[in-house]
């Protein structure tokens, strides 16, 4: 029966719904008879989803367990909360296997986004720290768009909304810090739309290992506590304690039919030799989740190895066309933006040109200013250099005529000069003469008085001799004539020491003394004569004038999946090949955040992943390796965990 059937008549029976979707909420007025698909496919028109085979409604029944509605049974024949509205939540309940291949439709990829990022914040997705840094910053993308450092304020960003509270409490770092980290891998995001962006985030989500993994506790024939795990590409299963790596798998090439006994699970491989994988659930209600989820994942993995149907085909052609439409838009807005953004530069310089011509003409008017007072302070600097020329000028007359009367002086002094040393010439001569007279005298005085020596010498002995011979004449006559001679002896005594002293001219002793008085006073008159000289008045005036960044169950056999396994393959090692340079700042980040890590808050989970690392493992290598041998290998090991 169409919907619009359903809703015809005011008298139809109804009863409210609200579907709450990661952005949004919407209210119905649900007829009684509706059954899920007609909820469903109402919720979808009004969301303009399309592509309807990932998603599915979601409630809590009376037990308090999450179930999906059922698409072909009544709403109200389920076992629903009985409240009103009655909610209900769309999510995405099966996975793509590769999201930019298949994920065609724009709301589709939104809402996949926000339940990706819903269960990576909510730790049911292990996600390493740096990873999540990364993821983080194309979140801020999608929300905000380009980072702008004009307007960007520090505490913008909420870490409750972007990192998972174990990545938070794993190291020593304030929110501060982890922004900052976020911020600078934003910046490197410029030009990229939102839905660039969340597909980016979705290409990085999606080789996390926990990425699209339903996870049920289940037990093997030995009762060992392991977790199924279903996926877009087989079951796996997993050890208690690490729900990060696989130990096998089964992909759904290699499952030919699924049952269900109560709480006993059974799967038969398509190789008919190898023993059924069988496991054990709690109850059977999860037994029947995991059989309603195998088997929408095995007919997607089917559905994926077929030619597109038509539907999908016009999505496509239709995304196509809008991305088409939107790279032009963008690349229109884009220089549009640089043409605006050069007429913004422009319009920048204009003013920076027009505030700096503005502060030239200040700095004019100021200089034509200064210039006005410099002037008038030159003009009264003229006036008085006039004056002062003027007095200079003066000066310079009466220096000139001093100099003049410099030449004067020294002209009569160059003649009283010549005639003093006319004098002192003649003085010289005169000196010289009075010299040679005073040797002459001195030697003529030697002369004299050697004479005088020999003279006294022979006074002396004349003076003995007369003595001698006046005692020898006295004592001749002392018998006859005493008395006489005696009274007449003195006298003759005096006659005779006259007569016999030598006639020397008095004029010679004076004559002598003269000369050597004479000498001396012309020879301290000659060292006394005065040194004349004529320069020091002209250098007096003179020193005035000086200036200073599979194979199909039913259609293909194994090697056609071998095939596109490897394509797949190849195309994510290409991407991984692309992202190169992601992957060293991915390594950087990691090392720097490494030395703030508080090892006592590190997990299980954290532990596998560095080992991991450390054997240069990833999730495809991880698949690759626990679905190699065969199938009843891989189902005795099973038997053995």
């Amino acid at each position: 029966m169409p919907l619009r059937n359903l809703f015809r008549g005011k008298s139809a029976k109804s009863f409210p719904v609200k579907i709450v979707t990661l952005d949004a909420e919407l209210e119905f007025n649900l007829p009684w008879r509706a059954t899920g698909r007609d909820l469903f496919d109402l919720v979808g028109r009004t969301i303009g989803l399309r592509e309807t085979w990932y998603f599915g409604l979601q409630y809590e029944d009376s037990r308090g367990d999450f179930a999906w509605l059922k698409m072909e049974k009544k709403v109200q024949d389920q076992d629903i909360p009985r409240r009103s509205p009655v909610p209900f939540v769309l999510l995405a309940k099966f996975y793509p296997e590769d999201v930019s291949e298949e994920l065609v439709q724009e709301v589709t990829q939104h809402l996949f986004f926000l339940q990706v990022k819903q269960s990576i914040l909510n730790m049911d997705i292990y996600c390493p720290p740096e990873m999540s840094v990364l993821l983080a910053s194309y979140a801020v993308q999608a929300k905000f768009g380009d980072y702008d450092p004009a307007t960007y304020q520090t505490g913008t960003l909420s870490m409750e909304e972007l990192l998972p509270q174990r990545v938070i409490s794993q190291y020593q770092m304030t929110p501060e810090m982890w922004e900052e980290r976020i911020r600078i891998w934003y910046a490197d995001h410029q030009g990229m739309t939102r839905d660039e962006a969340e597909m980016e985030y979705l290409k990085i989500a999606q080789d996390l290992g926990m990425y699209g993994v339903n996870y049920f506790n289940i037990t093997n024939k030995k009762q060992t506590e392991l977790w199924l795990g279903v996926t877009a590409l087989g079951l796996n299963v997993y050890e208690s304690e690490n729900k990060l790596e696989p130990k096998i798998s089964f992909p759904w090439s290699e499952i030919r039919n699924i049952s269900v006994d109560d709480k006993k699970f059974t799967i038969r491989p398509t190789d008919k030799t190898a023993p059924n994988f069988v496991f054990y659930s709690k109850n059977s209600r999860m037994n029947k989740l995991i059989l309603d989820l195998s088997i929408g994942n095995h007919d997607l993995f089917k559905r994926r190895r077929k030619p597109d149907t038509i539907e999908v085909q016009q999505m496509k052609a239709a995304a196509r066309e809008e991305k088409l439409r939107r790279q032009v838009e963008k690349d229109k807005l884009a220089r549009e933006k640089q043409l605006r953004e050069e007429v913004e530069r422009q319009k920048a310089e204009l003013e920076q040109r027009l505030l700096q011509y503005q502060e030239e003409m200040r700095a004019a008017n100021d200089a034509l200013r200064r210039s006005e007072e410099t002037a008038e302070l030159l003009v009264e600097k003229s006036r008085i250099a006039e004056e002062e020329t003027m007095l200079l000028t003066q000066k310079a007359s009466e220096a000139e005529q001093e100099c003049q009367r410099a030449h004067l002086i020294s002209a009569k002094t160059q003649e009283e000069k010549m005639i003093m040393e006319h004098k002192v010439r003649e003085a010289e001569l005169l000196v010289s003469k009075l010299v040679e007279e005073g040797e002459r005298r001195a030697t003529e005085a030697d002369r004299l008085q050697q004479e005088l020596i020999r003279a006294r010498i022979a006074e002396k002995q004349a003076k003995e001799k007369l003595t001698s011979f006046v005692q020898n004449y006295n004592s001749s006559i002392s018998h006859s004539a005493a008395n006489s001679t005696i009274l007449n002896a003195p006298l003759l005594s005096t006659s005779l020491l006259n007569s016999s002293t030598p006639h020397l001219p008095a004029s010679s002793l004076s004559h002598s003394l003269t000369v050597g008085s004479s000498n001396d006073v012309a020879i301290g008159s000659t060292g006394d004569l005065p040194d004349l000289t004529l320069g020091g008045s002209t250098d007096a005036l003179s020193s005035a004038y000086v200036g200073p960044e599979l194979t199909s169950l039913d259609l293909l056999n194994d090697t056609d999946v071998e095939q596109l396994s490897l394509e797949i393959e190849k195309e994510r090692g290409e991407y991984l090949e692309r992202s190169r340079h992601l992957q060293q700042q991915l390594r950087h980040l990691k090392s720097e955040i490494e030395v703030l890590k508080v090892e006592e808050n590190q997990t299980v989970l954290d532990a596998v992943y560095h080992e991991q690392l450390r054997s240069g493992e990833t999730k495809y290598s991880t698949l690759r390796r626990t679905r190699s041998g065969t199938t009843r290998t891989r189902v005795a090991f099973f038997e053995e965990l």
